[in-house]
């Protein structure tokens, strides 16, 4: 499945657009590697995922083409989510 794909169905992120935006800006890893919309994700991946000010990491348990809100929680696992300090994308402008 895509990563943008599984984004959305698994309710990490609410819209696929914005899935792919994320992705597009870099902010989305697979297994350590930075990673594409279009990037195929498996059962077993870990992903790490950077919203503003915190990192969240999952590894993916189950593929869905579609899931139902508790369907969509049993998808993945969370790892680790922790805080940031300041927005990493003003870090190295003045």
């Amino acid at each position: 499945m895509r990563l943008d794909k599984f984004l959305k169905v698994s309710r990490l992120i609410k819209r696929r657009t914005l899935a792919k935006e994320v992705c597009d800006q870099g902010r989305i890893q697979i297994n350590g590697r930075p990673s594409k919309a279009s990037s195929e994700v498996k059962a077993g991946d870990l992903l790490k995922i950077t919203f503003g000010t915190k990192v969240v990491k999952v590894t993916i348990d189950q593929i869905a083409e579609h899931a139902t809100k508790e369907q969509a929680s049993r998808m993945y696992t969370l790892i680790s989510e922790e805080k940031i300090e300041g927005d990493p994308k003003w870090d190295d402008e003045g």
